[in-house]
């Protein structure tokens, strides 16, 4: 018995080891910035949850000579978007007009911005293949 669970332990590590090895990391960075001030919240997302729910995860990072960058840590292959925003006065939301327009700066993956609403799914993804990924968003 003790041989069994061992083996099944010994399993157990070895799924998690194969499912780590298969993962990588996406670095994103913003480097257009125009003040310092505040700070850039990024977002990944898998197109089920694009824009409606939680991203698959979230960062934020401090802006230095202009720039802002965070790395995704452990990002399983498929499809993914990236979301940024400057957060200049620190409310920890992006800000809008009364009308909708986002009164803060804001990106997506590569950088296709829809002038009539918010970001379209086809136009942000990517293609992630567990290899190391670099993605520049523009403000």
């Amino acid at each position: 018995m003790k041989t069994i669970a061992i083996l099944f332990s010994l399993f157990l590590c070895n799924l998690a080891l194969a499912q780590t090895e298969n993962s990588g990391n996406i670095c994103v960075s913003v480097d257009n910035i125009a003040s310092e001030e505040g700070k850039v919240y990024f977002a990944l997302f898998n197109e089920d949850n694009f824009l409606k729910q939680a991203p698959v995860k979230g960062e934020v990072s401090e802006i230095k000579d202009g720039v802002a960058m965070v790395t995704f840590s452990e990002i399983p292959p498929g499809t993914y978007a990236v979301t940024a925003y400057h957060d200049k006065n620190g409310n920890q939301r992006m800000d809008f007009e009364s009308n909708g327009m986002p009164t803060e700066d804001y990106g997506v993956s590569n950088n296709q911005m829809n002038l009539y609403g918010p970001p379209i799914w086809e136009d942000a993804k990517f293609n992630f293949d567990g290899e190391k990924k670099e993605v520049n968003l523009r403000f």
